[in-house]
């Protein structure tokens, strides 16, 4: 039992008590059993059965210390370990999808505008707007193509270094299940497909405050970002 990785030998699950109890007969004299051994497998089963649980529980323990594996309250540590209180398993999260965000956050990029923007993005699943009042790219400028009325962004200001004004636009979230919302029809009192139903019951939907704190994960500590939810 060199591993613990699950595999079929003879058509018998690896580690299982029948691969056990198996493993247990090779190591004893053949003469002196005959070809059908009852009251020998009973007494084999027990200690099978123990050690099979034994290496199920090898199994467990050892993919619960890699995220890419682990599960459960174990996952739940793995991001309280890398993410701290901001990282946490949203309602109704699987592990699956709690995992791939974990470790999507540990090799995101940081500290850049690029990396505000792709972080908002992949939160929100919609691109937001980010205006920097010290970048002429944003502001435009004199004796430039890229300056007009309604066209680059707004007043320039080099007081506000390191700041931007930023819009950030929510999820867009569909109706539970397959019930209509409020002027979506079909539907009536008492008659589906309308419902009353609370976002709380949507698995994985993010809140106000999950913006935010994928805000503050990226930003420099020396930044700031003026932010403004929009729907």
């Amino acid at each position: 039992m060199s591993g613990t990785q699950s595999s079929q030998v003879g058509g018998v699950a690896k580690g299982s008590t029948a691969d056990m109890i198996a493993r247990l007969k090779l190591v004893l004299p053949a003469r002196w059993f005959a070809d059908q051994t009852p009251v020998l497998d009973l007494v084999l089963g027990g200690l099978a059965a123990l050690w099979a649980t034994l290496y199920g529980l090898i199994g467990f323990a050892a993919s619960q210390t890699r995220i890419a594996t682990a599960s459960g309250a174990f996952l739940d540590m793995a991001a309280q370990d890398y993410g701290g209180p901001g990282l946490a398993r949203r309602v109704g999260e699987t592990d699956a999808a709690f995992s791939a965000r974990i470790r999507a956050g540990l090799l995101a990029p940081r500290a850049t505008r690029a990396a505000l923007i792709a972080a908002v993005t992949a939160e929100t699943g919609r691109a937001p707007v980010v205006f920097e009042p010290f970048n002429t790219f944003d502001t435009g400028g004199y004796n430039s193509n890229t300056i007009g009325y309604n066209t680059v962004g707004g007043y320039g200001n080099l007081d506000l270094p390191y700041q931007c004004f930023l819009t950030v636009y929510r999820p867009v979230v569909a109706a539970t299940g397959n019930d209509g919302g409020y002027n979506l029809g079909p539907g009536g009192y008492g008659v589906a497909p309308l419902a009353w139903s609370d976002l709380a019951d949507d698995p994985g939907l993010i809140d106000d405050n999950d913006i935010y704190a994928a805000i503050v994960a990226v930003l420099p500590v020396n930044a700031v970002a003026w932010t403004r939810l929009s729907d």
